[in-house]
């Protein structure tokens, strides 16, 4: 059975007083009570520290990373080693965002690199993979996505690849306010699914699936109700309590 998870990319907002004041709304459990449900939160690499301890490793909350370098260590100024990230008890690595392919110019093959390290490191990828408003137009979407996991799997092999969550997130509907309906949402989540299936047989079946783009209580639920759908990654609505507990509502 595929667990239903809704992540909370914070990117870089958030502070030590508005950390505090978030998780601690967060941490009422009568809010999950699904156990086939989990929350994920990614703050800032400097806040993680802050974060761990306050959720001090909740069942149902998994502790993530926007980012980790390909390299476990070595003369990389500014960067994080996902070696150091494990250190502070994180779960999860967001890897291919949108954001880290169109403003800092990541390739699939660094992409595919930086898999490698998280899950050297067993920690859970969540690779991001979507397309540019251009390439849906021409028609592209399937082969731009297939592309984007192919390079990873070429990588790492099957049973790593597996090892993974997958987040669809068109690149035209991140911080954009527009939303993939829910049909062509399924269309991309099912056509990767499909391929799970081709390429890695029965490990598919409890792989999941999130979608993200612009999803806010108003249409999370519908969303989420897809065959394929098993839960969004959250940019700017999981920096407001109320608005992120109602999103993992509707998942659960």
């Amino acid at each position: 059975m595929r667990r239903k998870l809704v992540i909370g990319n914070w990117k870089m907002h958030g502070g030590v007083e508005e950390n505090l004041a978030l998780i601690q709304q967060l941490l009422d459990d009568k809010y999950f009570q699904d156990k086939n449900f989990q929350m994920g939160i990614c703050p800032v690499t400097l806040h993680i520290p802050q974060v761990a301890d306050l959720i001090q490793k909740r069942s149902h909350i998994l502790l993530g990373a926007q980012n980790a370098n390909e390299h476990q260590s070595g003369a990389f100024t500014g960067e994080v080693s996902a070696k150091m990230l494990a250190e502070y008890g994180v779960n999860i690595v967001l890897l291919g965002h949108s954001e880290r392919r169109t403003l800092f110019a990541e390739t699939d093959a660094l992409i595919a690199a930086k898999f490698k390290a998280v899950i050297e490191q067993q920690l859970t990828p969540v690779l991001c993979i979507g397309e540019s408003l251009a390439q849906r137009e021409q028609e592209q979407t399937e082969s731009v996505i297939l592309a984007q996991l192919e390079t990873v799997l070429d990588k790492v092999g099957r049973n790593d690849f597996a090892n993974c969550i997958i987040a669809y997130e068109p690149i035209w509907a991140i911080g954009t306010g527009e939303t993939a309906t829910p049909d062509q949402a399924q269309c991309v989540h099912h056509c990767i699914r499909q391929w799970l299936h081709e390429k890695l047989g029965n490990k598919a079946a409890t792989m999941s699936i999130i979608y993200g783009g612009s999803v806010k209580p108003d249409n999370a639920e519908t969303l989420f109700s897809q065959e394929d759908i098993d839960g969004g990654l959250i940019g700017g609505a999981s920096l407001d309590a109320k608005s992120f507990i109602a999103i993992c509502a509707a998942a659960q």
